[in-house]
């Protein structure tokens, strides 16, 4: 029997703030060497959870293991296990990047040769060598932005906390961020990421947790998410007294809730039916006499089940305070998360 070692697991996790609640019963289990996106509304729950799991405040309820060790318990050895990245780039503008990664080996423990050899090895792995003698301040968003996850990863931490990343960057530059977060998941680094953009959990998360008013409402892989909610069906019609016949056709066929979109002369509808074909739709709405100018089949995106998911629990709770914000996790199939640069003890 197989049995597998989480590098972060929360069970029931819970954070007040006097009447508000930010976490309500977080459950999280994240496997070593994976990537586990936390994903949410501003005020769902990531950010909580990252200060909690990373020992920057204590839960009020739960309890959190990371790196096999309880963040309330052994605080210190929870630290020196961890890589943190915040929101906002920490380097100093007036050091060079040689210096700035040489500034933090000194304060995580790496000193003389040992800690210029790892800050010229982080350099060279991010893409910096060639800047690396010039004052952070002139350099670009996504370059300090790279400086910055070179430092979390000063100290090899086995858990790495990614907090919006790539906020902000242009795309040249998040492509490069992604492609040094795969890498360290393929070396084994568990990455535990919090974002807002759903193409970045798509493209990186082996499992991702979908935050809401302080709990997980779902867990699972990118793609078992997606299965949950199915394919999506559009037809675009000529007119806007064919919207009505179009929906009726594929209501009929799928049993979903069509949308109507006036301006676009678009209908749109879940399938959850495998076995549906874009034939037999476009069969359907030729029987029907409904004129159309398009109709496809196609898979809904994370946009999609975020929105789902996400847009029926808050009109469940409209009256919910906001609060400040704290991740909640489920338990999804392949996560991880590296601590942070200044977390290191």
């Amino acid at each position: 029997m197989t049995t597998t070692t989480y590098a972060v697991l929360s069970e029931g996790l819970e954070k007040s703030y006097g009447r508000v609640h930010a976490l309500r019963g977080l459950d999280l289990a994240v496997p070593e060497g994976s990537v586990c996106g936390l994903l949410g509304h501003n005020g769902a729950g990531k950010t909580t959870a990252v200060r909690i799991l990373t020992t920057l405040t204590a839960p009020t309820g739960g309890r959190a293991l990371v790196a096999g060790h309880d963040v309330v318990r052994d605080p210190a050895a929870v630290r020196r296990a961890i890589g943190v990245t915040g929101q906002q780039a920490s380097v100093d503008g007036d050091l060079t990047g040689r210096e700035n990664l040489r500034l933090f080996a000194r304060l995580c423990g790496l000193r003389g040769s040992a800690g210029r050899r790892r800050a010229d090895e982080l350099l060279e792995r991010s893409g910096l060598g060639d800047a690396a003698d010039r004052v952070a301040s002139t350099w670009s968003g996504g370059m300090r932005r790279r400086l910055d996850l070179a430092a979390g990863l000063i100290t090899r931490p086995r858990v790495l906390f990614l907090d919006e990343p790539t906020t902000g960057l242009d795309p040249a530059s998040r492509e490069h961020i992604w492609a040094v977060v795969r890498a360290l998941a393929d070396e084994g680094t568990t990455v535990l990421l919090t974002t807002q953009y759903l193409e970045e959990a798509d493209r990186l998360a082996d499992s991702v947790a979908v935050l809401a008013d302080g709990r997980a409402v779902a867990t699972g892989t990118p793609a078992g998410l997606k299965e949950r909610i199915g394919a999506r069906a559009e037809a675009v019609v000529t007119s806007p007294e064919a919207l009505a016949g179009a929906a009726a056709v594929l209501d009929r066929l799928t049993g979903g809730r069509p949308e109507l979109d006036a301006e676009r002369l678009t209908v749109r509808v879940s399938v959850l039916d495998p076995a549906l074909t874009l034939p037999r739709i476009i069969r359907a709405l030729d029987g029907a006499g409904v004129p159309v100018t398009d109709a496809r089949l196609r898979p809904p995106t994370l946009d999609e089940v975020f929105l789902r998911l996400t847009g029926a629990l808050t009109a469940a709770r409209p009256e919910r305070t906001a609060a400040r914000p704290g991740p909640t996790a489920a338990r999804p199939e392949r996560t991880a998360a590296r601590p942070e640069r200044g977390t290191a003890a």
